[in-house]
């Protein structure tokens, strides 16, 4: 049995990567919009073309992860090298550099293209650990369910601090310049608790599982067996559809309150005298609402399996979502509810989904006798990163067909549009994953005999 700190240790990782991954769901469309200062069409076809390199970018980093071979491992390495990088690159993406527009989107494309090279170099290592910390899939859910929740709790802290931290290194002030500044000083502050956690994910965690075969195969057989492993292709396409649910939600969610609930007339709510303002807090609630989705993930799918919990999770958010387009401005109390609601669903989701990825490896392990973690595990974060370069693109995309104008009081047609990205188009992603998710088939009892013959075979080996 893993003991607690190592535990602890584990969830620290996607703490620090959860922390960034937020900022840019929630923040960085609104940044290049309204701070930066670029078109949002421009911005939307930037994500989509910067994310296409970069989703063919992680089963790279999988494949260099399997052929490392280190003291310290195979995964483990990746935080140590990579963790001041990280946090160096994040300022440098919301940095504006005062340049002519066609600089600036140079400078857009150059700076959030190695971001995302970064995040995949020390991400898809990270993930990939879950996979050789134990063999057990209980263990397994266990870590997942503590990655999770301290992804949570990171996204949490760096979504309710991030526009008081702005505000206050603007001192307030409304001129462009000096909000530019604000933002920089913010991620600066991020940045350094984002290196600080990867560090102690390195120090607290260990790699214990062994391949049956110590030689690694060929890159082509890594390959051709992943392209014939049928449950790594559902969850692909189920996990390319739960981001595009929750990047459409998370980018409109600043502009939503911004421009149709217009958060300004209400007013900063100050808590512990910090002012907050509402799209702050409504991003938070939903982070801390995450959380509980967690929690109830272990033990709901413990007593009716990671497919059911996943299916049930992403109905119910597909109908709340739905309701969601017929709120009005002053229906707060209902909006911040849903966002609970909401949230709880999605936040079970993705424990099942990491959990079931290193069932996949054990999978693909028993029937080629090759296991490439890494490779299978950077799966994970391509579907990431191609569900939230859709997502996001759809949102620029159609930010500028509504016509969407930034810092200006918006037409019908645009506030419609901006109702649409947490309602109806949200929607389309959840029943996209429930269609995928349908098809899953490792179940708990094929999971249990999968796991009983790859330990025999470990143990003749070793005999």
């Amino acid at each position: 049995m893993i003991k607690l700190h190592e535990r602890i240790g584990y969830g620290l990782g996607d703490m620090a990567s959860s922390m960034f991954w937020k900022l840019f769901g929630a923040y960085l469309m609104i940044f290049y919009t309204d701070i930066f200062g670029l078109p949002a069409a421009v911005v939307g076809t930037m994500f989509l073309i910067t994310r296409i390199w970069d989703s063919v970018f992680d089963p790279i980093v999988g494949v260099i992860a399997d052929r490392t071979n280190t003291r310290w491992g195979k995964f483990r390495p990746y935080l140590l090298w990579l963790a001041l990088p990280f946090g160096i690159v994040g300022v440098l993406t919301f940095t504006t550099p005062d340049w002519p527009l066609a600089g600036r989107i140079v400078y857009a494309y150059v700076t959030y293209s190695l971001m995302m090279m970064v995040y995949s170099a020390i991400n898809v290592p990270y993930a990939s650990l879950l996979g050789v910390m134990s063999p057990d899939p209980h263990e397994r859910n266990i870590l997942s369910t503590f990655r999770m929740t301290f992804a949570y709790v990171g996204s949490f802290v760096a979504l309710l601090l991030f526009m008081p931290m702005a505000n206050r290194f603007s001192g307030g002030n409304p001129d462009i310049a000096a909000q530019q500044q604000g933002w920089m000083f913010a991620v600066i502050v991020i940045a350094i608790l984002c290196v600080l956690l990867f560090y102690g994910c390195f120090a607290l965690t260990r790699e214990r599982v062994r391949p049956l075969n110590d030689k690694q195969g060929s890159l082509r057989d890594d390959i051709r067996d992943l392209l014939h492993n049928r449950p790594w292709w559902i969850l692909l396409g189920a996990g390319i559809s739960a981001l595009v649910f929750n990047s459409i939600r998370d980018g409109a969610t600043v502009y939503y309150f911004k421009y149709y609930v217009v958060e300004q007339e209400h007013g900063a709510v100050t808590l512990f005298g910090v002012p907050f303002v509402l799209s702050g807090l409504y991003l938070a609630v939903g982070q801390a609402a995450n959380i509980l989705g967690v929690i109830l993930a272990a033990p709901v799918s413990n007593r009716i399996g990671k497919k059911h919990t996943y299916m049930a999770a992403m109905a119910i958010a597909t109908v709340l979502s739905i309701l969601f387009y017929w709120f009005t401005p002053e229906d707060l109390t209902w909006i911040f509810l849903f966002q609970v609601l909401i949230s709880i669903c999605a936040g079970s989701i993705f424990p099942l989904l990491w959990s079931m990825y290193a069932d996949c490896a054990d999978f693909s392990e028993l029937k080629t006798g090759n296991r490439a973690t890494g490779l299978i595990f950077s799966s994970s974060s391509m579907s990431q990163k191609f569900g939230w370069a859709i997502g996001t693109a759809v949102t620029g995309w159609l930010l500028g067909y509504f016509g969407f104008r930034a810092n200006e009081v918006q037409a019908d047609e645009a506030i419609r549009g901006i109702r649409m990205f947490l309602s109806f188009l949200p929607a389309a992603g959840t029943l996209l994953s429930i269609l995928f998710i349908g098809f899953y088939p490792l179940s708990e009892k094929r999971m249990k005999t999968v796991t009983a013959e790859l330990e025999a075979r470990r143990k003749k080996i070793q005999s």
